[in-house]
């Protein structure tokens, strides 16, 4: 038995043979044109499918794509055709209704079907404790046709929804294969740290991480934060290395960031460190120069060589190695330099490191790089569940499936 997963039950604790288990997956991707894409999750969340369909189960697949009102919102019949990719499943166009029910009654030993996209139901948001989703008209529905709940959408954990705490608070219930990887991985990651620890953020999106950085070197569970991408051009700004222009000293966003980004630096200025050197785009072609002679008009979109050596330096004397965010951009073949380098002394290094964020993901793919070439790595599938383990805070899909 993992220490780690000692809280809950698994797959291995249930005999699943000719018995239904509602599986939560999350299968919600990105949708191009109104095409839904194969991605990580769908290929992963289907290991664990085959593997209780394997085992006799007669699985019922609960999961959603997008929210309400978004271009991304469509019910999951062309997640179907994915998912048969990897294992043979029956897919309806409802949920909970007669038709659903029905189905489920119909299964036989082995079978696999997928339900729509529970967000359709306007219940499964609602603001609701897990005791009050168990009362829903959804969960008592559906609950009375299974024996056994399995949730291997670790990505959704941080929801309270109906067909995440619900159906746990009235049924044996477990956590599925990903979602072992994941607890796992992020344990050893802020519960169980080997040291030196260090932090490598980037990406665009600051406000992400800024909490991130707060709670960790509050908490003294890092040794050094590598900044890179528009994170380390704004704390390079706060360092006071270079100056904003005029037209972002106006911006209130930008501002505020900065801001909040000079009392971080505060906190501890030694652990935080930034870009020596960056890219910027000269005549159509990447140019490196010194990170104090960026000049205020200027774009950077990539760290240096010099960065990239120092910070991979770092990467291969730690133990443990926590990388959300994109050193720089690596949709663009001279931009992707930085991100290649990091991952490439990842790859390389003895420290087991835990990757975070659907753009680094994203990176990995472009750039080529195999994760299973990254032997001590987890790549995480999930983003606000992720960033609300680093943060230590509660997961509510994750409170409801520990033994009572």
């Amino acid at each position: 038995m993992n220490k780690d997963l000692e809280d809950f039950f698994t797959i291995d604790d249930f005999d699943v043979g000719g018995k239904t288990v509602l599986f939560r997956a999350d299968i919600n991707t990105v949708v191009i044109d109104g095409r839904v894409q194969m991605k990580e999750r769908i290929k992963e969340n289907a290991k664990t499918i085959r593997e209780l369909s394997d085992k006799d189960a007669k699985v019922v697949i609960l999961a959603h794509q997008g929210r309400a009102g978004g271009a991304d919102f469509l019910p999951l019949e062309q997640h179907a055709e994915l998912l048969r990719q990897f294992v043979d499943l029956r897919y309806i166009d409802d949920i909970m209704g007669p038709a659903a029910r029905d189905a489920i009654r119909k299964l036989n030993d082995g079978e696999v079907l997928l339900l729509d996209n529970v967000r359709f139901l306007a219940e499964e948001t609602l603001p609701r404790t897990a005791e009050e989703h168990a009362r829903s008209i959804f969960v008592q529905r559906l609950a009375p046709l299974a024996d056994i709940y399995i949730n291997d959408a670790f990505s959704v954990a941080h929801r309270s929804h109906a067909s995440v705490v619900g159906f746990p608070m009235i049924m044996d219930a477990g956590i599925g294969r990903l979602m072992e990887r994941e607890l796992t991985a992020l344990q050893r990651a802020v519960h169980t740290i080997k040291r030196p620890c260090i932090y490598v953020l980037g990406g665009v999106k600051s406000e992400e991480v800024f909490e991130v950085m707060e709670h960790t070197l509050k908490r003294g569970k890092v040794n050094e934060i590598l900044t890179t991408g528009a994170l380390g051009t704004l704390f390079l700004y706060a360092r006071g290395v270079i100056e904003p222009s005029e037209e972002l000293k106006k911006d209130r966003g930008f501002m505020d960031k900065l801001a909040r980004a000079k009392r971080i630096l505060a906190l501890n200025p030694d652990k935080i460190k930034c870009p020596v050197d960056v890219a910027v785009e000269e005549d159509g072609k990447r140019k490196e120069i010194p990170a104090d002679s960026i000049k205020p008009e200027q774009s950077v979109y990539d760290i240096g060589e010099n960065t990239a050596k120092m910070y991979a330096e770092e990467i291969k004397n730690a133990s443990t190695v926590i990388m959300k965010g994109p050193a720089g951009l690596y949709e663009r073949e001279p931009f992707r330099k930085g991100t290649e380098e990091l991952l490439h002394a990842l790859s390389s290094s003895e420290a087991f490191s835990l990757i975070g964020g659907g753009h680094t993901a994203a990176a990995m793919s472009t750039l080529g790089i195999n994760k299973e070439r990254l032997s001590h790595t987890h790549v995480s599938l999930a983003g606000g569940a992720f960033l609300r383990y680093l943060l230590e805070k509660t997961l509510p899909g994750i409170e409801v499936l520990k033994k009572r």
